[in-house]
Formats: C-alpha cells, sequence, structure tokens
C-alpha cells in the first residue's frame, strides 16, 4: 500500500539515485588542508573507503547488529518503533534511518502520521538497497547525521570533536560518535562528557558481542577518559578567519557573474564547492601565532602606558571628541542594529548601553565573565591594539599568509585588505625608486642632510613646508643607502622636490596601489592611507625584479563533482628595469644592517633586541626591509622580504587617537617588527617551507653601482665625498 503512494508521494526514481541535501563548500589549502567551509549545514561527505573498519564494526554491532543479512527491514525493530511512538531511537535498520534522514527527517508524535512514515521508510529502505551496495549505504548513512555543534555529517564530526579524518579516528574515538547516534544532543562528549563516556562503553560491549572486539581490548579501552581535541568549525573559529570572510564576500559576487548551465546561481552554502587557495596553512598558522605571541605581550604595555590617563585610551581629546567616537561605537554596533530592529527608540536604546549587565569580553588569556555597561565595553575594546598581517610569495603573487585582526569574533574589521593606515616611512621607498629611476641614482650616491625648506607655491603647496628629521638632528652629506637605512626626513623631501610629487604618485600607481594618493610633497614622510594588501603587493615587486603581480588568493574552484568552474591567472606588468628594482633592494637591505631595522640582527640581549620579550633573533641571512612610525605613534609598521617571500605587518589601534604615548613602545620597530621576525623563525624552523636564506638575485651586467664598499675604497685614494667619506657610512 505505501509503495502505491497510500501514505503520501514517495521519492521518485531520480531522487533516490541523487538524494538532495546540503553540503558544505570546502576551503583548501595550497598544502591540501581543509581550513574552512561555508554552509548551511557543515556537511562533507566521504566514501566508504575513507572509514575506519573500527568505525563500521562499532556502527553494525551497535546499531544494526544484521545490516549485512537482511534487505533494508527489520520488521520487529519497526513494530517497537511504532509502538515507541519513536522514543529512545526505536529499532530501525540503517538503512531505514538513512531513509528517514533523507526524506522526512525527525518522526512525528503522533501515532497514525509516524505510522504512515515508518510505511514510507519501509519501502524507501527497501528502494535503497536495490540502488545502492551495503557500503554505499552505510557511507551516505553517516553523512547524513547531524552531530551537533554545527556538525553534520562523520567528516565534521571527526573534525569537530577529535581533530582528524574519519580514517584516522580510534577504535575508543569511533565508540564514541557512534555512541552519539542514539541522541546526538544528549550523548555528545562536549556537553555531556559522563553520559558520552557511559555510552561509549556500551558501544564497545556491542562490539565485543558482535565479534569485533576481544574482551581483554575491551577492558583496557573502557578504563580511557575521553580525550577531545575540539575544533567547532564555526565562521569565527579555526585560522584564517579575516581571510574566509573576504573569500566569502568574493565567492558571493562570483556566484551571480558566473551561473550554473541552467541560469541558477551556486549557492556557496548547500552547492558543495571547492575552493582551492594559495594560503599555506603551517604558514598561516606561523603568523596567526606571531601576533598572538607580540601582541599579546605589547597590550600588557599599552594598559600601563594608560594607567594614569583619565580618558584611556585617547590622547588629548575633548569630552565632545570622545563622545563623538563612542557613539560612533555604539551606532555601528550589533547591539544598536538588533535593538532597532526590534522597534526600539533611540533614546531607549541609547539608555540601554548605560545599564550593567553581565557579559564575557575578550582577553588575552581567554574569554572573562564580567559585569559592565555595554557603554564601558566600548572603551575598553579600544583600548585594544589590531593587526593586519599579510604574506605573498613575490614571483607568483600567492598569498601565504593573512591575519587581519587579533579575535574575528570580537572584533570583525579587518586590516588587510579593508583597514587604509598612514605607512609612515615605509613609503620612503616609492620616492627613493624614483628618484633612481629619473634622476640615474644609486644607493652609493651623496644627498644633503640640512635644514630644508621648500617655499610657499613650489609644488603646488600653500605655505613653506620645512620637515624636519624625527630625532631634530642633522649630519651634512650622506649616502642615499645611509639616509633610507636612517629614514632621514630631509632626504626623502630632497628627493621629492627633485622628482616632484606626481611622479612619486604614478610610481606608487604602477606598483598596484589603487588608493588615492595626494600630489603633495609631505607624502615623501607617509602622509599616506593605504592597506597591508597594497603596500606587500609593491614591495613584492622590487623582489620581482620590477615586475608587479596581483596579488593571488584563489587558484581554482571546483563544484561537488570535481569539474573545473573557475581558474585564476596572473596579472603582471613591468613596472621598471631589473637594475632599478635591484637597486631598491639593496638600499632596503641597509635598513636592517645598520638602521632601524637592525634588532632582526642581534645576537644578545643589549641594544637592538626585542623591547618587549627581551629576546634577540640573530638574523644573519640578507633580509631587505623598511620600517615605519607616523605622527603620535598611531601606526607602526614594518615590511620586510627575503627572496622568496615578501611580508606587512601593521599595527595600531582602531582609532588614531588612542595610541602610544612615547616611541619606545610606539614606534613600527617595537609594534610591527617583532612580529614579523617571530613569523619568519617559525618559517624557517620548518624546512618543508623552503623559505629562502640566500642572496637576492643580481641581474646581469648591472649598470648602477651598489656596492657602496667598494665604491667608498676606491674615492678614499681620489676624491673625498664633500664633508664625509663614503667609508665613514658603510664600515658598520
Amino acid at each position: 500500500m505505501a509503495s502505491w503512494g497510500v501514505f503520501g508521494k514517495l521519492p521518485s526514481f531520480e531522487q533516490l539515485e541523487n538524494p538532495e541535501y546540503n553540503i558544505a563548500t570546502e576551503i583548501i589549502s595550497s598544502d591540501g588542508v581543509t581550513i574552512g567551509k561555508f554552509f548551511a549545514e557543515n556537511r562533507t561527505p566521504v566514501k566508504y573507503s575513507d572509514l575506519p573498519q573500527n568505525l563500521v564494526n562499532a556502527l553494525v554491532a551497535t546499531e544494526d547488529e544484521r545490516f549485512f543479512e537482511h534487505s533494508g527491514i527489520d520488521a520487529r525493530g519497526t513494530i517497537r518503533a511504532v509502538a515507541n511512538l519513536g522514543r529512545n531511537g526505536g529499532a530501525s535498520t540503517v538503512t531505514q534511518q538513512l531513509a528517514k534522514n533523507l526524506f522526512h527527517g525527525e518522526g512525528s508524535k503522533n501515532i497514525v502520521e509516524r505510522v504512515a512514515q515508518k510505511a514510507k521508510e519501509w519501502v524507501i529502505a527497501i528502494r535503497l538497497e536495490r540502488q545502492y551496495t551495503k557500503q554505499e549505504i552505510i557511507a551516505m548513512y553517516l553523512n547524513t547525521v547531524d552531530f551537533v555543534h554545527h556538525a553534520v555529517g562523520i567528516r565534521s564530526a571527526a573534525k569537530t570533536y577529535f581533530g582528524k579524518e574519519p580514517k584516522d579516528l580510534t577504535t575508543e574515538e569511533a565508540a564514541v560518535i557512534v555512541g552519539m547516534l542514539k541522541n546526538p544532543s544528549r550523548l555528545n562528549p562536549k556537553s555531556y562528557p559522563d553520559d558520552s563516556w557511559a555510552r561509549r562503553n556500551v558501544v564497545l560491549g556491542q562490539m565485543v558481542k558482535n565479534g569485533f572486539l576481544k574482551p581483554e581490548v575491551k577492558k583496557e579501552l573502557e578504563k580511557k577518559p575521553i580525550e577531545l581535541d575540539y575544533n567547532p568549525e564555526d565562521h569565527n573559529e579555526g585560522i584564517a578567519t579575516y581571510f574566509r570572510e573576504y573569500l566569502r564576500e568574493f565567492m558571493s559576487e562570483w556566484a551571480k557573474e558566473n551561473p550554473k548551465d541552467n541560469g541558477e546561481e551556486y549557492d556557496i552554502y548547500r552547492d558543495g564547492l571547492k575552493i582551492y587557495v594559495t594560503l599555506d596553512s603551517k604558514m598561516q598558522s606561523y603568523a596567526e601565532d606571531a601576533v598572538h605571541q607580540h601582541l599579546a605581550n605589547l597590550q600588557e604595555q599599552f594598559f600601563i602606558d594608560q594607567k594614569n590617563n583619565k580618558n584611556a585610551p585617547f590622547i588629548k581629546l575633548s569630552k565632545d571628541q570622545t563622545d563623538a567616537i563612542l557613539n560612533r561605537a555604539m551606532k555601528n554596533s550589533d547591539r544598536w542594529r538588533m535593538m532597532k530592529e526590534e522597534g526600539k527608540s533611540e533614546d531607549a536604546i541609547t539608555a540601554s548601553f548605560e545599564k550593567e549587565r553581565k557579559m564575557k569580553i575578550f582577553t588575552w588569556k581567554g574569554e572573562r565573565d564580567t559585569v559592565m555597561t555595554p557603554m564601558d565595553s566600548i572603551r575598553y575594546y579600544k583600548h585594544f591594539l589590531q593587526a593586519g598581517l599579510m604574506s605573498m610569495t613575490p614571483q607568483t603573487g600567492e598569498v601565504k599568509a593573512w591575519v587581519g585582526g587579533i579575535n574575528h569574533k570580537y572584533f570583525k574589521y579587518d586590516h588587510v585588505k579593508q583597514g587604509a593606515r598612514q605607512v609612515g616611512s615605509t613609503f620612503k621607498p616609492f620616492v627613493y625608486a624614483t628618484a633612481i629611476e629619473q634622476l640615474h641614482l644609486s644607493p652609493c650616491d651623496s644627498i644633503l642632510d640640512a635644514p630644508f625648506t621648500m617655499p610657499k607655491g613650489k609644488h603646488g603647496i600653500e605655505a613653506a613646508w620645512s620637515p624636519q628629521n624625527s630625532n631634530y638632528k642633522y649630519e651634512g652629506v650622506v649616502p642615499l643607502r645611509y639616509a633610507l637605512a636612517h629614514s632621514i626626513n630631509t632626504a626623502s623631501a630632497r628627493l621629492i622636490d627633485r622628482v616632484g610629487p606626481k611622479a612619486v604618485v604614478d610610481m606608487a600607481h604602477k606598483l598596484g596601489v589603487t588608493n588615492d594618493i595626494p600630489e603633495q610633497p609631505a607624502i615623501a614622510l607617509g602622509a599616506v592611507e593605504l592597506t597591508v594588501r597594497e603596500m606587500v603587493a609593491a614591495y613584492s615587486t622590487f623582489a620581482n625584479k620590477g615586475m608587479y603581480i596581483k596579488p593571488i588568493v584563489i587558484t581554482r574552484i571546483e563544484d561537488k563533482n570535481g569539474i573545473e568552474l573557475y581558474r585564476n591567472l596572473p596579472q603582471t606588468k613591468e613596472v621598471m628595469s631589473k637594475d632599478v628594482a635591484y637597486a631598491v633592494i639593496k638600499l632596503l637591505e641597509g635598513v636592517t644592517e645598520s638602521g632601524s631595522g637592525y634588532r632582526l640582527r642581534s645576537t644578545w640581549h643589549g641594544v637592538g633586541y626585542d623591547r618587549v620579550t627581551g629576546h634577540p633573533y640573530k638574523f644573519t641571512n640578507p633580509i631587505a626591509g623598511k620600517t615605519g612610525t607616523t605622527q603620535n605613534q598611531s601606526d607602526g609598521w614594518f615590511m620586510g622580504m627575503v627572496p622568496n617571500l615578501a611580508t606587512g605587518v601593521w599595527v595600531g589601534n582602531d582609532d588614531r587617537s588612542a595610541h602610544f604615548r612615547g616611541i619606545t613602545y610606539g614606534q613600527g620597530a617595537t609594534m610591527a617588527l617583532p612580529i614579523w621576525g617571530i613569523y619568519m623563525k617559525k618559517c624557517y624552523e620548518d624546512k618543508s617551507l623552503d623559505i629562502s636564506k640566500k642572496e637576492f638575485e643580481r641581474p646581469e651586467n648591472l649598470s648602477i653601482p651598489v656596492d657602496c664598499r667598494e665604491l667608498a675604497k676606491q674615492k678614499q685614494d681620489s676624491t673625498a665625498v664633500e664633508d664625509k667619506e663614503l667609508s665613514d657610512f658603510f664600515d658598520f
């Protein structure tokens, strides 16, 4: 009768052949690791061959002892399930449970409806048995189970609870997962560890009963506690959370522009796409660890720095200015948005921000329960130093690490792509590159470090401009290499005076900068707002012999059947000659050999060590880099390159008016450089990454003098360089 449709419509042959269920989109790193998913249901199907035998044995022993003997139906179990109205799970076969999961879900508590459902399950189970092998049915069933905590299907369950692939589950771990099948909510090991432990031992007992496990092995296993490696696959958890959010936005646009053959849009939450990305899971983890390790320490210094500031963390702001910042943050908060959607008035919402309530807050030592007003929590979060880090291979444009902030759950803003901040002295290499190209200068040529004034009207300025060095000292005639290494402001000002601001802006745009840059001389000192992503791509051009390559984060996209839907093609353009690019590299090497980045070379606990941890870095290989510190220490930067990896780091508070009060901890060499140092040490320790320690490749027949020591020796034998010999600056 059920097969004739008496109890309602049954699935067609086509539906049985291709049962529809939501499949998560996977994000797969360059080293083959799933680093995240987009899902309505967190389900990634596996094949029977991906399942360990101990899991199959536990399933059959506990859920369906005669599974390999029957044709889909256990009459006694079906009658008992109807009589119990589905309580305690009934005694349906695995095939019947699969039929229920696929075609109607939770069983009805109404006796009449439940009888109809069981009859339909009976028919569908028989059809499934005819259509699929026993092995396929087991895999399909385990792929459909909701194991709670955003874990739908066996692969998600294994990853969520034990941090591994299903094939790597031990016997006791497999027994925990099979034990959950009776009641996933009540028997999951995260929320109810004691009940889960007891149920696991029942499963082990069933395995002994059915000859899958020796009694003495069971005795050993049932003594063991459940050892979780809990990794919930949540949008705010795991690695590369900021990158995954960027990817979600990209994929949403991609889906609109690349429909299926039938005209429908791909659903990134349900269609089981596979997105192959350039990120390396290990490098991403090292980058996140470096940010965590350094900022957790630096944040303590920031709280100390603000201890006696009555308006902390804001410096030199009036009450009205402070209120404006806090009110803007209030109106941008989720609390404001949700209360507004509920129809509350603005006065009522504002009043609610002044009432104390229990809440969890972020700390570098983990979440903490506290009581405070929502407005106080806004001020509290304004104290936190944020970070942006991007690392890419200059020769391919492949982004290997992307850290947009310190915690995506509490701080959503992405400081890699969204956050344009003043770049300070990290902009100076663009000025030097322009001067080397247009004026045919070399790193060894001289420039005057002395008070300098650009008159009103020149280059369009409205008032005379007299930039000063940060230490208010002047050294006379110095080589360009020394001037950049020590970030001498007057040298940059003189260079932009000679080439003109427009030429420098044009150079920056050729280097991939898309943000607007004012054609003003002050840009020579870094009064320019750019993103970490733009800066890394621009610097990579120097390491890539003058060829700009647009950063790549996706290599290809496949559908659930492995058919390629999209492949990324590199976009490149020549920006400058190999000789000019190499000359800039030699300038930047001077920064880490004798200038503001010298602490990377330190081998002792003295000058140049990490001020926060007190540890030396001890790098001995060639490093091209540049520090940057903006006005009032609002932004700290470090750009660092070795031949096959370019990495940029920014550190600062979300609001520019919140910052360190002094240069000791507020400079780029203290705020940002240590993150680069920690990250690179981790990368070098991992030999599988093959990060270069070699020299940057020197162009053949180099036309620009870069060997300043040799040049200094030659000049000593002939003519001195005005006030100082070159050797004075290169005898490091």
